[in-house]
């Protein structure tokens, strides 16, 4: 067997890119699933968008997307920080879902809710944890038979995440209760905030008025913890409209 390096170079062409509810990567659930609420559309583009392309696509309730970590650095590390082990201990980057990859390739298991060909090709996604803007390289059906296999061993996350209480100011329901999407809105802010989207390396047991912001759809979030008989919550304080070019 030749262990000589090889020289080849490959090059990736996105085939569309992702529009969803996550305008900014801060509070994006770290997989996918964990916020079904968040909706998102896949935009194919020239010459994928051929409604030949998605053929028999309809019959598949699950897709993996292959994606590109496109706000992520080029640069990449041997080892990383997982934030499932508090953002201190370090494993190496193939034992890892992190962004700091040699070619920033990502991988996402959407729900697939319906297909558009009204103009060109657009695949509505549910449960995507995307930022929007993100380049998509490929597409292939989940095929639950092949890829299900509840008895693997899961290593240092082994199961879903914990969830913290998300409780809202009075003001910021009255915000929610002026919008169309209000119901979508309340359960997008609960999935992606029970998460606890902060800094895994912050200490999350005490009393803190820091006042975090987390943006959703067209909004910026703004949150704090609470900390009341030893019991941590997160309290919405505010929604407010984010501006145009990108500044809360």
């Amino acid at each position: 067997m030749d262990d000589a390096p090889h020289s080849e170079h490959f090059t990736l062409t996105p085939i569309g890119h992702v529009v969803s509810d996550y305008p900014d990567k801060f509070g994006i659930p770290r997989q996918p699933g964990l916020a079904p609420a968040a909706n998102a559309r896949l935009v194919l583009t020239a010459p994928y968008n051929d409604p030949l392309a998605v053929r028999g696509l309809e019959d598949f309730s699950h897709l993996w997307l292959t994606f590109i970590f496109h706000q992520s650095p080029e640069r990449w590390a041997p080892l990383v920080r997982p934030p499932r082990l508090g953002g201190n201990r370090k494993v190496g980057v193939f034992a890892s879902r992190s962004t700091h990859r040699p070619n920033r390739l990502g991988l996402s298991l959407v729900k697939l809710a319906s297909i558009d060909t009204q103009q060109g090709i657009a695949l509505q996604l549910l449960g995507c944890d995307l930022v929007s803007g993100t380049p998509v390289v490929d597409i292939k059906p989940y095929l639950p038979w092949a890829e299900a296999h509840p008895h693997a061993q899961a290593g240092f996350a082994p199961e879903t995440p914990s969830l913290m209480a998300v409780t809202f100011h009075p003001a910021a329901l009255d915000t929610l209760a002026q919008r169309q999407d209000s119901a979508t809105l309340l359960a997008l802010i609960e999935q992606v905030l029970s998460q606890d989207p902060r800094p895994a390396y912050k200490q999350k047991n005490t009393a803190s008025d820091r006042v975090y912001g987390v943006r959703l759809r067209d909004v910026d979030v703004k949150f704090r913890q609470r900390l009341k008989n030893e019991a941590t919550t997160l309290e919405v304080v505010a929604i407010e409209p984010f501006a145009a070019n990108g500044n809360a």
